[in-house]
């Protein structure tokens, strides 16, 4: 199958996608069914209404993606859904739709990790993965992995709590500021100072790959009696630059103790405007190059859910129709280095 024709779904956490892609990266057609307004009454996703809204929402999307690209379901070579890492009953929806229409059209199924959807989405389009160090950072994950190509990758660390994302969420959860927390703490920071307040860096210098957050939240907690609200872009500036510092840090470390020169950043918090100038810098002092993933890429999709699909039907893969979620990250994508 040298191109084969993707319809891909995702229904990790709260956006309801549907995508059409012709292999490599030919995007035909995508739909997005956000739930943030939904989830914001909540300060953050309840499972239980996510997956309802997915019920609600996973034959639109798939419907508006087909019409996109101007296809019929007969004609799709391959389903694909997300199957994990994610919200259990979230992941059900998705996985089920895709499984349904591959069952009932006698085509294949492929079910796709999540992570390695961020992970090689800073490559959509290419038919081949090059050598590198990928930064995937979002309100679910953040972690840092040695790719040797297409599904040859290796874990370096992960988050212990928190990942940024979550960070960002919840701090600003605390400062008032609304869901999802990373666009509107980083606005708030624009007009703030970035060193006023010192925050941790937890494990910066810990010699090792691992992240961890939580004591960086939970110090923004602390500090919030003492201040105003006249203090709160310095909050948010000195709060941002700590989460950036790490992040830079560690991922240069990285490429220099994998010798790869190049960085690919994935995730929602790869938009962060401040995370993208730093690196960008740091990396070009150390003569290491940066790759991010496009911002429609970033926050979550089925457009690099399908890219994930159609690389591997592109190799002949296939999965059972008995293959299982796994809600949690475990080690399963990163069993080959």
């Amino acid at each position: 199958m040298s191109t084969p024709l993707v319809l891909a779904i995702e229904t990790s956490c709260d956006e309801t996608a549907a995508a059409v892609l012709r292999f490599p990266g030919d995007l035909l057609g995508q739909v997005i069914a956000s739930q943030a307004s939904v989830h914001a009454a909540y300060g953050g996703v309840v499972p239980e209404v996510a997956s309802r809204n997915h019920l609600a929402h996973v034959r639109e999307v798939v419907e508006g993606a087909l019409s996109q690209a101007g296809v019929g379901l007969g004609e799709i070579d391959v389903f694909a859904a997300t199957t994990g890492p994610g919200l259990a009953s979230a992941l059900l929806v998705g996985s089920a739709a895709a499984k349904g229409f591959a069952l009932a059209l006698d085509k294949p199924f492929l079910a796709v990790n999540h992570i390695e959807g961020h992970l090689l989405s800073p490559f959509f389009g290419r038919a081949e993965i090059p050598p590198s160090v990928g930064l995937v950072v979002s309100g679910g994950h953040t972690l840092l992995v040695d790719i040797a190509g297409a599904g040859r990758y290796k874990l370096l660390g992960r988050t212990l709590d928190d990942a940024a994302g979550e960070a960002f969420d919840k701090v600003a959860k605390l400062l008032g500021l609304g869901y999802p927390g990373g666009p509107l703490i980083e606005a708030e920071a624009r007009a703030g100072s970035r060193t006023r307040f010192e925050f941790p860096r937890s494990m910066k210098c810990s010699g090792d790959f691992q992240f961890s957050f939580s004591g960086l939240k939970t110090s923004v907690r602390y500090l919030l009696p003492k201040t105003a609200e006249s203090d709160r872009a310095d909050l948010c500036a000195g709060f941002q630059e700590a989460v950036v510092d790490v992040l830079v840090h560690k991922a240069v470390e990285a490429a220099k103790s994998c010798r790869r020169d190049l960085i690919a950043v994935s995730g929602g918090v790869g938009l962060n405007a401040r995370l993208r100038e730093r690196l960008a810098r740091a990396a070009e002092a150390d003569g290491l190059r940066v790759l991010f993933a496009e911002p429609s890429l970033c926050t979550d999709n089925a457009a690099m859910v399908a890219y994930v699909a159609a690389l591997r039907a592109a190799r002949g893969e296939s999965s059972s129709l008995e293959a299982d979620i796994f809600p949690a990250l475990g080690q399963t994508l990163f069993a080959v280095a």
